[in-house]
């Protein structure tokens, strides 16, 4: 039986982003820097990892408060060994309607796209940062071409997964001039492109206010070249804005957390590898999950405290983050929480 849960700010629960490894095959040195994520580095073992049947038994809970979109997440959730058992069994939850994955799609190939269509996936968020391999290796860091993504964008269709979306974070004095290369690509090809502003997620990303390229100033470069004209959201509190053009050649979409915050809009929770909860993209500290999932705790014990915690909930950061507190705060890495 579904009873909403509502936060301090009237906000219910609605989408739940479970990362379901800390590693990752690309570098990106907005997310995982080698300077932090090198070969020195400790990542999680398995018995830390949150077991499927773990997983399996939140999500029940969860789907209990009105959540029906999962999206699974890492560092690269492909690196999970059989993710898609994972897949079948998230989506066998009563009232669970869909499931996606956000990757780098360097990893599927034909086999793994028709191994996760018969999963239940069918649509995917692919991160691509440039359409020129030299600024896309500096970034990814690893050498990965800009063709191996394209490739798995193509196995991913081919394989009838229609929902293809791709991410771009665009940085001032990196990719900005990747811009019009990207929509070039993915006009008229199905492909939904969403330009990010780049955002002050974790704590080793190296971000300043003066690297951000606002999307109004996005917009304007595509604009110029290929006019466009609002569309309405598809349903409340949708994170991208949405833009279509003229001439009919498909959609494109801006998020803005950096100039226009959204956080009164915001539905959705995010669950770590290792069971920690977090409430904000931006959070600083989560809720260990885990622990209740393993000392004993039945399913309703663990819903009052869920319930509770989110009823608590009051988190609005890109609305406060240039204010006096928040300037020195301490966040969650992206790649542990998969942004």
């Amino acid at each position: 039986m579904e009873t909403q849960v509502i936060d301090q700010m009237g906000r219910g629960l609605r989408d739940l982003r479970i990362s379901v490894t800390d590693r990752c095959n690309f570098r990106c040195t907005y997310c995982m820097p080698k300077e932090v994520f090198g070969a020195g580095y400790r990542y999680l073992n398995r018995t830390e990892l949150l077991s499927f049947e773990e997983i399996e038994r939140l999500v029940r809970i969860f789907a209990g408060y009105g959540v029906r979109k999962i999206r699974f997440t890492g560092g690269e959730p492909l690196v999970r060994r059989d993710l898609e058992q994972l897949i079948r069994m998230v989506l066998s939850v009563p009232g669970i309607e869909d499931v996606s994955l956000t990757s780098n799609a360097s990893l599927i190939t034909q086999e793994r796209a028709a191994s996760l269509y018969e999963a239940g996936i069918r649509r995917i968020n692919v991160s691509l940062d440039a359409m020129d391999d030299q600024t896309f290796m500096a970034i990814n860091d690893v050498g990965a071409s800009v063709q191996s993504v394209l490739d798995g964008i193509a196995a991913a269709q081919s394989a009838g997964i229609a929902g293809v979306k791709v991410n771009a974070v665009i940085k001032q004095g990196v990719n900005e001039h990747a811009i019009l290369p990207l929509v070039e690509q993915f006009r008229g090809s199905g492909v939904i492109l969403r330009f990010i502003e780049f955002m002050d997620v974790g704590n080793h990303n190296g971000w300043d206010k003066s690297s951000v390229i606002s999307s109004r100033e996005i917009l304007k470069t595509i604009s110029e070249q290929h006019p466009l004209e609002p569309v309405d959201a598809n349903y409340h509190g949708e994170v991208a804005q949405r833009w279509q053009y003229i001439d009919g050649a498909g959609e494109i979409g801006v998020i803005s957390s950096i100039t226009q915050p959204f956080c009164g809009g915001c539905h959705r929770a995010r669950l770590s590898a290792i069971g920690q909860l977090f409430t904000c993209l931006f959070a600083s500290e989560g809720t260990d999950l885990r622990a209740w999932l393993r000392d004993g705790s039945t399913d309703d014990q663990i819903d009052q405290r869920l319930r509770q915690l989110w009823q608590r909930r009051d988190d609005r950061y890109s609305e406060i983050r240039f204010t006096e507190p928040m300037a020195n705060r301490q966040k969650v890495e992206m790649s542990y929480i998969g942004g």
